[in-house]
């Protein structure tokens, strides 16, 4: 297999985690005989002292000639966001990626692996054997709908557009259907349908494709009623699909009930292939330079490409399988725990690779 891979590190511990991934991908290459290099692009902070813009063009020129992205973090310090290197930073990268590559459908594995139990914020034999995939609309809803600041009756107002179209809608609810055929055959679609219209389309749109999908069971649940259960019985769940703005809440709420953000990988995809992948966590400006960050989240999303990009499943359940071994020989970065800083953890999974 050959390809090229549009690596963008980004701000804060984005740098030393995507080195991490980086090295994991070199010794894919060696074990299983592959070809696939990696072109680095500025984006975040970096890319602004350059190029004067968070997400310049010619950062978008080399993803559009790569097979996929993949992506560390972009964000500065918390009490530096106004400025002008920092304002809007994330926004203007993250969505602009998002829409320019048409990235709708967002995939966020929620996993309790073995031996991490003891890290989620429940009670361990409420989270153990968890496997949820959440698939997030990711370009429309009210996060791209129209919005506005007004006066109305001599005071200040604001209003934000929640728009969905059918097609919108349908792809992603079809991402989210082949991806419970291809596990348990559950689909859970959250929505608000007692409440908004774009949620009653939602339901519409779900209907009409479940009748191509006879082995799926599928149930319709209320978002605050999701919330409840995700936090409840997450185990319970397979495969939720919701619009953007509840699928960015719900997922976040996952990784607490998985116990840490740095264990969490997420895949954005479009169409066809090409996918931006990247860990759930941010850039941790508060460790940058310290060694200490966990690449596993990094490094998952990297096992995720190989996955839904080149199709490299028994690549990517290695990299998955190293990682696991590892952890379960007692090899874990500070945060879980262990001692290890950011290249000896990735040195002990290059190990178990090998």
């Amino acid at each position: 297999m050959k390809g090229t891979i549009a690596t963008l590190p980004g701000d804060g511990i984005g740098p030393e985690i995507m080195a991490s991934a980086v090295r994991i991908l070199n010794a894919v290459n060696k074990k299983f005989g592959h070809e696939i290099k990696t072109e680095m692009g500025l984006v975040g902070g970096d890319a602004y002292d350059k190029f004067g813009k968070h997400l310049p063009e010619e950062t978008l020129a080399l993803c559009e000639k790569a097979d996929a992205i993949l992506f560390g973090a972009v964000g500065g310090p918390v009490d530096d966001q106004e400025s002008p290197r920092w304002k809007d930073a994330e926004k203007n990268v993250i969505l602009g990626l998002r829409k320019k590559f048409d990235l709708f459908a967002n995939l966020r594995p929620l996993k309790v692996w073995p031996g991490m139990e003891l890290f989620s914020s429940l009670k361990p034999e409420a989270v153990r054997g968890m496997d949820v995939l959440i698939v997030r609309e990711l370009v429309s809803g009210i996060y791209f709908g129209a919005r506005r600041r007004f006066q109305e009756k001599g005071e200040d107002a604001a209003e934000d557009t929640n728009k969905y179209t059918w097609s919108e809608i349908e792809r992603v609810v079809r991402v989210a259907f082949e991806s419970a055929a291809k596990r348990k055959n559950r689909l859970t679609v959250v929505d608000k349908a007692n409440v908004l219209e774009t949620s009653r389309l939602w339901r519409d749109v779900v209907r009409e494709v479940a009748k191509e999908y006879g082995s799926v069971a599928m149930e319709f649940m209320f978002v605050d009623n999701a919330a409840m259960q995700l936090a409840r019985n997450p185990a319970a769940f397979d495969v939720i699909v919701t619009d953007n703005m509840f699928g960015d809440i719900l997922s976040d709420l996952g990784g607490a009930v998985v116990g840490s953000l740095g264990l969490l990988p997420s895949a954005s995809l479009g169409g066809k292939k090409f996918g931006l992948y990247e860990p759930s966590h941010g850039s941790a400006p508060d460790i940058a330079g310290k060694a200490i960050a966990n690449p596993t989240a990094q490094i998952f999303s990297l096992a995720m490409l190989l996955r839904h990009t080149y199709g490299l499943s028994k690549e990517a359940v290695a990299v998955e399988a190293a990682i696991l071994a590892a952890w379960t020989a007692g090899k874990k970065t500070k945060d879980l725990g262990g001692d290890l800083s950011t290249d000896e953890f990735t040195d002990c999974v290059l190990q178990e690779l090998k």
